[in-house]
């Protein structure tokens, strides 16, 4: 997938993502690859979040596709809108190279301790 991580906080994660590798036939950015961004993104943060002998579960994705991107790289930010013991909650915005949102996410990861742990 090509992902590059720009920043990570729990508060807040920033990643980007090549288009070309990751479309659909026709040229377009695959929504499954915005998908794939948004839930890495999300997951990095709640992963932090959780903390030191905890994981982070993906529990739930969605997604709203705004607009394709058929060159260069999308970019990610995955903003921490809860964030409790047993759940924390992102939202992600992708934008494009020109800044237009691509695509809108909101995951939720169950925060669990760590098997062994």
């Amino acid at each position: 997938m090509g992902v590059e991580f720009l920043e990570a906080s729990p508060e807040r994660v920033v990643g980007r993502m090549p288009v070309k590798g990751n479309t659909q036939p026709y040229g377009l950015l695959h929504g499954g690859a915005s998908c794939v961004l948004a839930e890495t993104l999300g997951s990095v943060g709640s992963a932090l979040h959780a903390g030191e002998g905890r994981i982070a579960v993906g529990i739930e994705i969605n997604a709203t596709h705004h607009r394709s991107a058929t060159e260069g790289h999308v970019t990610g930010v995955a903003t921490r809108v809860h964030g409790g013991r047993t759940l924390a909650t992102y939202d992600i915005v992708i934008t494009d190279g020109d800044g237009r949102r691509v695509c809108t996410a909101r995951l939720t990861c169950m925060l669990r301790d760590a098997p062994g742990g």
